[in-house]
């Protein structure tokens, strides 16, 4: 077998880059030498993957010891994208600002076009919503990557729009309305990129996407049960998995001790280390739970030192999430995408309280399949959520449908 350089462009958000890593540990174990573009401030976490790590300085990061999680966190708070708005007034803050979409993407091109000169690849996955313009013109095969819901990329009139967290059965109407004033938003910075691409002999972009898809081949995750395939088929040239899940056999967890004879169910409690840093929504949450008679580990965020945990909990900053979820009997998530392949294929069910972007989507898709519950992160009442607790952990028919589907699901340890 021929060993391939293989050079990874994933977004710096906690969860594509996590994607990414359990897709360079797949081709590491079949002898492929994998290499990350990526900001610095992802220093020193992919080696211990065996991953080799080229760093990008970003302009906008003035603090590199600052962890990108708790970078992006703030600025999504400072944007007002943390916050009760909903699905489209979070869409329209993240396209206000034209000017810094077309920045970061020749920034990002910058950089990517030295990375591909120095590591010379055999193939690049790109895991990016905005065209790069060094990887399209480089000649090398590319693979698109949608570690993200998948009407992110998979455009569909049969289908509701990408971000909006629109039911399946809703009104066409609707659907038109949010695609109508998401299109308008994006219009400005869609037309320079778009001029820019057709300038360098490329294909004009398609409507309403900063990136085309690839014509070597494009994979996306999301398990079988909760995709759209129902709906309409898959594009030429698109594949799907079940998950790219990280093996974290490097981080090992128990459950903690103060938790052990603590009556109730387990549960894992987690809103994203984005989420993670709006700790006033954080304390509103664990304060509900508090009041619960089962036990939860908590991912606290970033900020995660700035509160305490009652005695009915047990968390860190951060937890080995896949080490997690297979001990647990419900998860409470914000409706990351890895959160969602991942809590699926161990057969949990779920309390989706999505924040912003395709997190709306995943959470719906939850729902009205019946895989769980969604809830408003901001707005759900004590009664709700305790509620809705209590609904989950005591569904006998769910949980065995679960199981069934995680028997299907093969999971790498």
């Amino acid at each position: 077998m021929t060993k391939l350089k293989v050079l990874f462009m994933p977004v710096d958000g906690t969860g594509h880059v996590n994607a990414a890593i359990a897709m360079a540990q797949v081709l590491i174990k079949a002898g492929h030498e994998c290499t990350f573009g990526i900001c610095d401030q992802w220093r020193g976490k992919l080696e211990p993957y065996g991953i080799r790590e080229i760093l990008w300085s970003m302009k906008d990061r003035e603090n590199a010891d600052e962890s990108a999680a708790k970078y992006w966190g703030l600025f999504l708070k400072e944007k007002g994208i943390l916050g009760p708005e909903g699905p489209l007034e979070k869409s329209l803050i993240m396209l206000k600002d034209q000017k810094a979409v077309i920045e970061m993407q020749q920034e990002i091109n910058k950089n990517a076009e030295q990375t591909i000169r120095e590591v010379r690849p055999d193939i690049i996955l790109v895991d990016q919503m905005v065209s790069l313009l060094s990887v399209m013109k480089s000649g090398i095969p590319w693979v698109l990557v949608c570690s993200c819901n998948p009407l992110a990329f998979i455009r569909d009139d049969r289908t509701p729009p990408a971000f909006s967290g629109l039911p399946i059965t809703g009104s066409i109407s609707e659907w038109q309305t949010f695609k109508n004033v998401y299109k308008e938003g994006m219009q400005e910075s869609w037309k320079i990129l778009n001029d820019i691409e057709v300038a360098n002999g490329l294909p004009a972009l398609k409507e309403m996407s900063y990136i085309n898809d690839s014509k070597y081949l494009n994979i996306y995750d999301y398990p079988l049960e909760l995709d759209y395939l129902d709906i309409r088929p898959l594009p030429d040239n698109w594949y799907r998995f079940d998950n790219f899940m990280r093996s974290e056999q490097h981080l090992p967890f128990e459950i903690p001790q103060q938790l052990w004879y603590k009556p109730g169910k387990l549960i894992y409690f987690s809103l994203g280390s984005m989420g993670g840093t709006d700790v006033d929504n954080m304390k509103r949450l664990v304060g509900i739970l508090a009041k619960s008679k089962h036990r939860f580990i908590v991912s606290k965020g970033p900020l995660g030192d700035e509160y305490d945990l009652p005695d009915n909990m047990w968390g860190q900053p951060s937890v080995p999430q896949t080490q997690v979820l297979p001990l647990v009997d419900l998860v409470i998530t914000h409706g990351g995408n890895n959160t969602i392949t991942e809590t699926f294929s161990f057969g949990k069910p779920m309390i989706v309280m999505p924040l912003f972007a395709d997190q709306f989507d995943n959470a719906q898709r939850v729902h009205e399949k019946g895989y769980g519950i969604r809830l408003d992160a901001y707005k759900c009442s004590e009664e709700q959520l305790l509620t809705t607790i209590e609904s989950l952990v005591n569904d006998n028919i769910l949980s065995e449908k679960l199981k069934k589907i995680s028997q299907r699901i093969p999971i790498r340890r």
